[in-house]
């Protein structure tokens, strides 16, 4: 028997990445045109300070999305769920009435969702998870790729 389940999960969607660095050409095409060649960048230019913070804004949001890291462990005491760097949340199995693997269908994106049927949603991709209702009536679903190794895991501890 695994002495716990650990996974981690990082947003590799071929598709978004497409979006997020065509997204980040957008500034360095602006940049080279306005500052460089010394023409104005659109109908409506920044002025080129604006355009570099523009840029740097837009970096950082590129850098956030590939630094983002779901990573569940769970072992026959713990439920440990990091959203790295925002969340860190242990839930420990006495707090829990039930766990499901579940097929949550599209939830509205992916990253954390508030407020759904399953109650907080931590998912980076894909529509499988472990599904978490708990004693105090908080409910929180967390996704997963490994969802035969989870299954298998939650059914050997229970």
């Amino acid at each position: 028997m695994k002495t716990q389940f650990t996974e981690k999960q990082k947003f590799t969607q071929w598709w978004l990445w497409l979006i997020l660095i065509s997204i980040g050409i957008i500034p360095i095409i602006g940049i080279y045109k306005q500052i460089i060649l010394g023409k104005p960048f659109g109908d409506n230019p920044m002025s080129n300070v604006g355009l570099i913070v523009f840029t740097v804004v837009i970096f950082a949001f590129i850098i956030f999305f590939r630094i983002i890291q779901l990573r569940t462990k769970i072992d026959e005491q713990n439920i440990n769920i990091k959203f790295y760097p925002l969340i860190n949340k242990t839930i420990k199995w006495s707090e829990v009435k039930s766990a499901n693997i579940v097929n949550y269908g599209f939830v509205g994106g992916w990253g954390i969702r508030l407020w759904t049927n399953y109650g907080t949603v931590y998912n980076i991709k894909g529509n499988m998870g472990l599904a978490l209702e708990l004693k105090n009536g908080k409910k929180l679903l967390i996704g997963s790729q490994k969802i035969d190794d989870l299954k298998s895991y939650i059914n050997s501890i229970n």
